[in-house]
């Protein structure tokens, strides 16, 4: 499967993200991962919330969710969602320094769904060619149901039936 950008004209450059043709493949990066986040955005939807409350649970994995997705995850009783403009968690991930939500080091795993194309064009930019992790850089999954050239790896274009049937077979890989 070919990944193609989902606006007409967007040119990514020449290293363009892998399309995940089966969700066995995230569930593969995030098991291979020591330090995993999920990035959940405000174009977060009930059922975009749930999933993503879903994974973290799977995995014990953090979210940094955007202000206006936050109250969904109060509603919820889910505690692990911490508040975060879109914009200010693109720079901690890229932040050499920044040890993290928890204190206890970089991620190497950044997982983003819910979010404005465009927004995460950008923010996946900035982090393909910033990111770095020692001798590499910070692996990106876009979880979104439209190809995202920027990140390592992402979805293809999707409806939003086959992208669920994607997100419910990555939690049936991952023990939910």
């Amino acid at each position: 499967m070919r990944g193609e950008s989902w606006q007409t004209a967007e040119i990514p450059g020449p290293k363009k993200a892998h399309v995940i043709t089966d969700p066995r493949i995230v569930a593969s990066l995030i098991k291979r991962s020591s330090r995993p986040i999920l990035v959940v955005g405000g174009e977060a939807d009930e059922a975009v919330v749930n999933y993503a409350i879903e994974l973290s649970r799977a995995v014990g994995m953090p979210i940094a969710a955007t202000p206006s997705t936050l109250k969904a995850f109060a509603e919820r009783d889910f505690k692990e969602a911490y508040p975060f403009s879109a914009v200010e968690i693109g720079e901690r991930l890229r932040d050499p320094d920044w040890e993290g939500l928890d204190g206890s080091g970089q991620y190497d795993l950044a997982l983003f769904i819910g979010f404005k194309y465009y927004v995460s064009w950008l923010i996946l930019s900035g982090l393909k060619h910033f990111a770095r992790r020692g001798e590499g850089y910070l692996t990106t999954v876009s979880l979104d149901p439209y190809y995202q050239p920027h990140a390592s790896w992402s979805l293809p274009n999707l409806t939003r039936e086959r992208w669920e049937e994607n997100i419910k077979g990555l939690l049936h890989h991952l023990g939910r």
